[in-house]
């Protein structure tokens, strides 16, 4: 068993130096004093054979970081960020590599170790040494796929490690551990400590991983973002009983984030925590919609209303088909796929300067009207050419234009 547990250890090591090499990294280990350790995801990642966009490289030193970084930044001409001036960790921007060193924050690096947020995290690669530390058994969490805690403390220090936990779950298909849970239920509250744009982007990286079904149902079943009766709303779905085979691979990459993101917040909370006005309004449209559809059956809508219902969803239609009746969904899909269909993609024939040429009118509410009509009779199919559009655009014209004594 030892010489099996030696032997992984050297694959992850030769498997660390290679990385290394490969993004180009050997030329900070000469600026790096003894005593300095690679520490964090960067050896994760590793160990696991992921391929993230964008390289996070953690480095423990044991004193003067700031000075460290800035000697490595003016070496190689790199962006240099002081991140936290007293606590001495800087950042150096390479092209697509993210590299942070910090000051060791106990007198051993077994103790830094057991400092930080989980123990898949707890392990540091020595560069004198060219050796593992893995004083909290974080090797093994790895191969077991569970995320563990050595002190529940260490979340508490900083409580967006409370949410990082469902980002895990969602990038790395990891299992939470019981006590972890526990920890999470009763301590869920200190997450409104954290700054709001932090826990903004925390929940766009969950809804944007590979198992983030299960990420974002967990956080409805721990109420993390709200109770019981908040998520009665007929709005938030049962997300384990759709069918998500319906969207291809694209579209559920494109869509489904923002469909998980209206299943967890709502617009109070969307607004709270300073999402976009487009991903805001986006949630507001698919409740608008959700909720007029409550009340009235698709196949009551007028062809205004159907045509609005295009216009308005076009562009995100796939994160709505959810909200419609089973049947439906397949063929609005199909035929949202097909960019040639007027209704689910309106368009015009003519646009206004067009309009504006031909039959001498003016900027102003009568021209947008006016294109609205156009565009709807096209999405029906009865217009079909340049000529019948000007001729229809005529005839509207005569009808609605204000008349003058």
């Amino acid at each position: 068993m030892k010489n099996s547990f030696h032997k992984d250890h050297t694959r992850i090591i030769d498997e660390l130096e290679t990385s290394i090499k490969f993004h180009n990294l050997n030329f900070i280990l000469g600026f790096l004093p003894k005593g300095s350790y690679l520490v964090g995801g960067y050896i994760r990642d590793i160990i696991l054979g992921r391929e993230p966009e964008k390289v996070d490289v953690d480095i423990v030193v044991p004193l003067n970081a700031i000075e460290i970084g800035k000697k490595i930044a003016d070496n190689v001409g790199s962006k240099f960020i002081i991140l936290d001036e007293k606590r001495e960790v800087v950042r150096i921007i390479l092209n697509h590599i993210y590299i942070d060193i910090a000051n060791q924050v106990s007198s051993t690096i077994e103790g830094d170790l057991c400092s930080r947020d989980f123990s898949i995290n707890s392990i540091a690669y020595s560069f004198d040494k060219k050796c593992l530390f893995d004083p909290l058994n974080g090797l093994k969490d790895l191969e077991i796929s569970l995320l563990r805690t050595h002190s529940e403390n260490n979340l508490l220090n900083d409580p967006l490690r409370i949410l990082r936990c469902f980002r895990f779950v969602s990038e790395l298909n990891f299992k939470i551990d019981l006590k972890l849970v526990n920890f999470i239920k009763k301590n869920k509250g200190q997450l409104y400590l954290v700054a709001k744009e932090r826990i903004k982007n925390e929940i766009h990286k969950i809804v944007n991983g590979k198992n983030a079904l299960e990420a974002v149902s967990l956080l409805k079943k721990f109420k993390i973002f709200g109770s019981y009766n908040f998520y009665k709303n007929s709005f938030f779905l049962d997300l384990k009983k759709i069918n998500y085979a319906e969207l291809n691979q694209e579209e559920k990459e494109k869509f489904l984030p923002s469909f998980f993101i209206a299943q967890i917040l709502d617009l109070e909370l969307l607004e709270k925590l300073k999402f976009s006005k487009a991903e805001i309004a986006k949630t507001k449209l698919l409740r608008k919609w959700h909720f007029l559809l409550e009340t009235k059956n698709i196949a009551q809508l007028t062809e205004s209303d159907r045509f609005t219902l295009h216009k308005e969803l076009e562009m995100f239609l796939p994160s709505f088909i959810f909200y419609l009746p089973q049947n439906l969904r397949l063929d609005w899909l199909h035929r949202w796929r097909d960019n040639d269909d007027k209704l689910f993609h309106p368009s015009n024939l003519l646009n206004g300067d067009v309009i504006k040429k031909n039959l001498k009118i003016k900027d102003g509410p009568i021209l947008g009207k006016l294109l609205q009509y156009l565009s709807k009779e096209l999405a029906y199919k009865r217009l079909n050419n340049f000529d019948e559009a000007i001729y229809k655009a005529k005839r509207w014209i005569e009808q609605n234009a204000p008349k003058c004594d």
